[in-house]
């Protein structure tokens, strides 16, 4: 593994104060052809957090608990999924003009060999990661943040 970058200013001191968060649900990265966006919707709206439902021209795709897609997924032909994955949330709200941050998140699990799925919200940043590497991101993320 190679030596990470010093990791300096704003991004030294937002990662000595994340909390890293593993959610213990299991879940699924799902694609739905967009002619069933609404359907979609509807079938989403009402589950508790987290959930994401991102629409493009090409596609409908969800992050969901997967006992919920379970429950769900009959009623969506032609989907294809992934899992399972377990999400990690970086418990800090982070300023949308903050750089930086989770390139070097990505980068210290790309170098443990730990593939990450990321998702942006207003306040926070979250990643799914394989079930099977779950407890190696969060010791991995946990010796980040306390290195800074």
């Amino acid at each position: 593994m190679s030596e990470l970058a010093p990791i300096e200013g704003d991004i030294k001191k937002i990662l000595a104060q994340t909390k890293i968060k593993e959610n213990p649900d299991d879940y699924s990265i799902v694609f739905i052809d967009p002619s069933q966006r609404d359907k979609a919707w509807n079938a989403v709206k009402s589950l508790p957090p987290f959930t994401s439902y991102t629409i493009t021209a090409d596609e409908v795709s969800l992050v969901i608990c997967t006992n919920d897609w379970v429950k769900m997924k009959k009623s969506f032909p032609g989907h294809r999924e992934e899992g399972p994955y377990r999400l990690i949330t970086f418990d800090i709200i982070l300023d949308l003009s903050i750089v930086g941050f989770l390139s070097v998140v990505s980068t210290v699990l790309a170098e443990s060999g730990v593939s990450v799925y990321a998702i942006s919200t207003y306040l926070k940043d979250h990643i799914l990661v394989k079930k099977g590497d779950a407890k190696k991101a969060v010791a991995v993320l946990n010796g980040l943040m306390s290195k800074t």
